[in-house]
């Protein structure tokens, strides 16, 4: 647990408090940049999925790339926007704390971080140590290992940045205290022209029937390339699913 952490990760947030850590903590950890390697990200997914050995890799790598987002955007995010804390979660200085469930359970930064010196100018240079610092090394790294499309791993990390957003809206939190968070998901293009990644990941759909409206994301994890598994709740092919996919019991 870092410190200065400990005033986000209360209630239905406390789990999270560990996620984050300093070099002195015991549990064993990789390098992050031994994921994007052939031998080393084929061993991460077959500690994830042992019985998958002949699973569609695409698949495989997205479901473990979502716990990834899901545990490095949560503290992250809720640091600098609440806190005005940066974190250092550079990609090649990272270590990944791995579970016994072989997904990432933590992870190891150089240093506990620093307090803006002054607000930063918008969204992206608030995030940047986050989407180009870390997300953009690991999706490279990732797509250069496995034939998965860039938009799937961008859509991975945009639905939690999106649900956490969205959570924070509703404690709730003052407006001007999140409107970075809201920003970045609704700019469509970064300062440079360049298409922005993490632009509108889910939307909300009205329904005959079911759930409605529905959080959905635009594109799919295709966790459906995996008989084993269902499809999400919020999967755009929930009303029209792909042969043989099954569909969530809940939707």
């Amino acid at each position: 647990m870092i410190a200065e952490l400990a005033p986000l990760f209360t209630g239905e947030f406390a789990h999270y408090r560990d996620i984050m850590a300093l070099p002195d903590d015991p549990r064993p950890a990789i390098p992050a940049t031994d994921v994007v390697t052939p031998d080393g990200l084929e061993a991460r997914l077959m500690a994830y999925a042992p019985d998958c050995a002949d699973g569609d890799r695409r698949a495989l790598v997205s479901q473990w790339s979502r716990t990834y987002f899901l545990r490095l955007t949560v503290p992250t995010v809720a640091a600098s926007l609440v806190l005005g804390w940066r974190l250092p979660v550079a990609f090649e200085t990272l270590q990944i704390i791995i579970g016994d469930d072989g997904l990432p359970e933590g992870f190891k930064l150089p240093h506990a971080g620093e307090r803006w010196n002054a607000a930063p100018d918008g969204p992206f240079e608030r995030f940047s140590d986050l989407l180009d610092g870390n997300f953009t090394p690991f999706i490279e790294g990732v797509v250069g290992q496995v034939k998965v499309s860039r938009k799937v791993l961008w859509s991975n990390a945009g639905n939690y940045f999106e649900w956490l957003v969205s959570m924070m809206a509703k404690v709730p939190l003052p407006a001007a205290m999140i409107e970075d968070g809201q920003a970045l998901i609704e700019t469509a293009c970064r300062p440079d022209g360049s298409r922005n990644p993490m632009y509108q990941p889910v939307r909300y759909v009205e329904r005959q029937s079911g759930p409605s409206p529905l959080r959905q994301r635009r594109h799919c994890c295709v966790r459906y390339l995996l008989p084993e598994l269902a499809l999400c709740e919020n999967c755009p092919h929930i009303d029209r699913p792909p042969a043989g996919a099954r569909l969530p019991e809940t939707v």
